[in-house]
């Protein structure tokens, strides 16, 4: 049922003819639209609750609520008809206890006086017709003017005889009825809705009283086995409230507890500086938000205002999260964007053919994503698959080019191979000038035939030098000549090597440093003849000095002959 239900329901009951008749069934409206509201509260304090868990920005605003306030309306209006009609009710039922009393008077008169049976009974006939149209009475004056009244028919009809007659008929009838009332109330103990108990027990309880007078033997039974039902059903009412108000006692302070374990937790989230410890936090918040779902509702009052706070407690931990992660959030989209200028670079040398430099780039740009560390979990796993298929991309097709190149270079193998076999068969003869013409032909000659496969460039180019190497050392050189041929053999050497410009590149950084070392050594030899004293012993030593000072000035000449030559290559 539906607020607009309860509300079409209301205006129904209240539009009746005897509001007051319907006093009990507004009443029940009126309680079941109050659990109805309570329950639409619960279920969207739950669904609050779970809006949170989804992180969701949810406005806690309590709106007013036009349906509700139609119904207190219309319940409020029908109150003080009804209030109205009561004070009317209540003067009118003074009025109708006046008249029973005055029939009860006449009822007392006719018992004590009447001697005419026949008079007797029309008058008595006469007195519970009236007694039977006077209305409704104060209900605490009810019982005693019932049982007063009941007692005189009992005394009339007991010193009636046709009274007599009719009564043993009444009594057994009515002992069978009030007996099936008696059974009807204690089979309310079985009944499990508290509201249909109060209502029936009441019905019943006024249709017992209702009812004329029982044998007399059967009525001490018949009325201990009675009030034994209605105070048994009256007890178990009792016990439900009671049991209900405990119930709801503890589930304030559970609820109580719980606040105060939402309390410390968000006090305890200040100290939360890693992100495990705010998944750790947020567990145990989740938590105390799974139990507060499944603890009842306690005293309405109470269990707004502990809502309320346990709320704000849960906001308060969730906004610290969010400014926690937020934080966190800028880093990884600092370094998301780093990592994404990183990725075009990549894209941007994917289908380059500088295999050398642009595999220098790539590894660059791998050390410089390493270094980034990660761009968070929203980022950082497309960024890599992008990242990663461009440098793929650019080393599945280097590894293509060098396999294709690779095949094309097996002839060049074979020819250098030939070359070494025909260098290492050649015989030295005493002609050195032949001998060193032939061995550079040799060496033009490897270089000439080009690239072989990349595996084998290194055990091809160590055979070659092996093999020119031995002849080169079986030529009788001297001097200066033996220096400079030497140094071009080996520059020729180095030319043939696969990686000719690195290793030239490094024998002239080798030779400027030597002769740095040299330049640094004549400076401290002729610091120290400023310090030589002039005596035969001093002569002597400055002779050795400057002998020294010749020959490492030789030796940057012949260094500086050396680069001269390597700078021409």
């Amino acid at each position: 049922m539906e607020k607009k239900d309860f509300i079409e329901k209301l205006k129904a009951l209240t539009a009746a003819e005897d509001i007051l008749a319907v006093s009990r069934e507004v009443n029940e409206l009126r309680g079941q639209f109050e659990d109805y509201c309570l329950e639409q509260d619960r279920l969207k304090q739950v669904a609050l609750l779970e809006a949170q868990e989804r992180g969701e920005s949810v406005d806690f605003t309590n709106e007013p609520d036009p349906l509700k306030e139609e119904f207190y309306a219309i319940f409020s209006e029908y109150k003080d008809k009804r209030n109205t009609l009561s004070s009317e009710k209540k003067l009118e039922q003074e009025s109708n206890l006046r008249k029973k009393r005055h029939l009860i008077d006449r009822l007392k008169t006719l018992i004590e006086s009447e001697e005419n049976i026949g008079l007797a009974v029309e008058t008595y006939k006469e007195i519970h017709e009236s007694w039977k149209t006077v209305g409704d009475i104060p209900r605490e004056k009810r019982q005693d003017v019932q049982s007063e009244y009941s007692k005189l028919l009992e005394s009339f009809f007991f010193n009636l005889k046709i009274y007599r007659e009719l009564k043993e008929h009444d009594l057994k009838r009515n002992f069978q009825l009030k007996t099936e009332i008696v059974q009807k109330i204690e089979q309310l103990l079985a009944v499990d809705n508290i509201r249909d108990t109060e209502n029936q027990i009441k019905v019943l309880q006024n249709e017992f009283d209702e009812l004329g007078p029982v044998p007399k033997e059967e009525w001490e039974n018949l009325k201990n086995v009675y009030w034994t039902a209605v105070k048994a059903v009256y007890q178990k009412i009792t016990a439900f409230y009671d049991s209900k108000r405990e119930e709801q006692k503890q589930n304030l302070e559970r609820k109580q507890q719980l606040l105060v374990e939402a309390k410390s937790a968000v006090n305890a989230a200040d100290n939360n500086t890693e992100t495990k410890d705010w998944e750790a936090a947020t567990q145990v918040m989740l938590k105390l938000q799974e139990d507060w779902k499944t603890v009842g509702i306690g005293p309405r009052k109470e269990n707004e205002e502990l809502w309320m706070a346990f709320r704000a407690e849960c906001d308060s931990f969730f906004a610290k999260k969010k400014a926690f992660y937020q934080v966190i959030k800028d880093k990884f989209d600092k370094v998301a964007h780093q990592k994404e200028q990183i990725v075009n670079q990549a894209l941007a040398l994917k289908d380059s053919t500088d295999w050398k430099g642009t595999t220098e780039k790539i590894i660059r740009l791998q050390n410089d994503w390493k270094k980034l560390g990660s761009a968070g979990q929203r980022n950082e796993q497309k960024l890599w698959k992008d990242f990663r298929s461009a440098c793929d991309a650019f080393f599945d097709n280097k590894k293509a080019h060098f396999e294709k190149e690779d095949l094309e270079n097996t002839a060049n193998l074979e020819a250098k191979k030939a070359l070494i076999t025909e260098i290492e068969g050649y015989v030295v003869s005493e002609d050195k000038q032949q001998v060193l013409s032939d061995l550079k032909v040799f060496a033009t000659r490897f270089n000439e035939i080009g690239k072989v496969p990349f595996k084998e460039k290194d055990t091809v180019y160590n055979a070659f030098k092996s093999a020119i190497d031995t002849h080169y050392k079986a030529i009788k050189l001297e001097g200066e000549e033996k220096d400079k041929v030497l140094f071009q053999a080996h520059l020729d050497t180095l030319k043939s090597n696969p990686n000719a410009a690195k290793m030239i590149e490094k024998e002239r950084r080798d030779l400027e440093q030597l002769i740095v070392k040299q330049q640094q050594d004549i400076n401290q030899l002729e610091n120290n003849l400023g310090f030589v004293s002039k005596s035969k012993a001093g002569d002597a030593l400055r002779k050795d000095v400057e002998h020294k000072i010749n020959i490492a000035k030789n030796r940057i000449k012949e260094y500086k002959t050396k680069i001269k030559l390597l700078t021409n290559e």
